[in-house]
């Protein structure tokens, strides 16, 4: 079936998902609710499915509205890029770099990164983070040209997909001033020591569970949490210890 897609009304229904109620979409694009939910309707029987789900109070994408949004996402941003580089001489010869990060990943490491492209060559670097899965199935649909984590995926999601390894790095562990006596006798002071820890998801904490076991080492798990700013509160109201990549201890610090 060949249907006529009417970017006016897809673009009105990204800016409904990103803006999450169709009152927020009518006030960012000045338009009447009404006029607005017609619009959708109209996009929604063009296309003969479904694209929120009306049985709660709010807006809630469907699987394939989900999917839409994606593609939507990617149409509009593909336009503003068209005129950019149409508009402007030097964006003629920019290379896009779409990266995607496990958000596990240090923002040191994706910033290095970033760094060492730029010396390459005039390029724009864009960075999704995102779990493991769904940043594989982007590489595999070729929607990023990269991306960085910290552990070796499957045999299964490698599949078309090539690996390399950039670095090997050392953990450290940081704690408050009250911590200062673990130095003495470490790792073996570290036994039964508070700690604040990556979640299970991550390869650092897959890690830090295979060294503490290999090393008959008791860890008093605290807390969980991959955000590093957190992480920071945490370690400096002496909650626990941080243990993190040497090239991460500065966002602790």
């Amino acid at each position: 079936m060949n249907t006529w897609l009417n970017y006016h009304h897809l673009y009105y229904f990204r800016t409904i998902a990103n803006e999450g109620s169709i009152a927020r979409a009518a006030e960012k694009l000045r338009l009447g609710q009404p006029t607005l939910s017609a619009q959708l309707k109209t996009l929604e029987e063009a296309l003969g499915i479904a694209l929120f789900d009306r049985k709660h109070k709010k807006l809630i994408l469907t699987e394939q509205g989900r999917m839409a949004l994606e593609y939507a996402n990617e149409i509009f941003r593909l336009g503003s890029e068209m005129i950019e580089v149409l508009q402007d001489k030097s964006a003629s010869t920019r290379v896009h770099l779409a990266v995607g990060a496990l958000d596990s990943v240090p923002k040191n490491v994706i910033l290095a990164l970033t760094k060492a492209a730029y010396k390459i060559g005039n390029c724009t670097v864009s960075v999704l983070e995102g779990k493991g899965d769904e940043l594989l199935r982007e590489l595999a649909l070729h929607r990023i040209d990269l991306m960085i984590a910290n552990y070796i995926p499957s045999i299964t999601e490698m599949e078309k997909i090539r690996s390399r390894r950039l670095a090997q790095v050392p953990v450290l562990v940081c704690g408050a001033p009250q911590f200062k006596g673990l130095r003495k006798n470490f790792p073996r002071s570290l036994h039964g020591a508070p700690f604040v820890l990556p979640t299970r998801h991550s390869k650092l904490r897959h890690d830090l569970d295979h060294y503490f076991r290999s090393h008959a080492i008791w860890v008093d798990p605290v807390a969980e949490t991959q955000d590093t700013s957190f992480q920071k509160l945490l370690g400096v109201a002496g909650v626990g210890l941080i243990p993190a990549p040497l090239f991460a201890v500065d966002e602790l610090l």
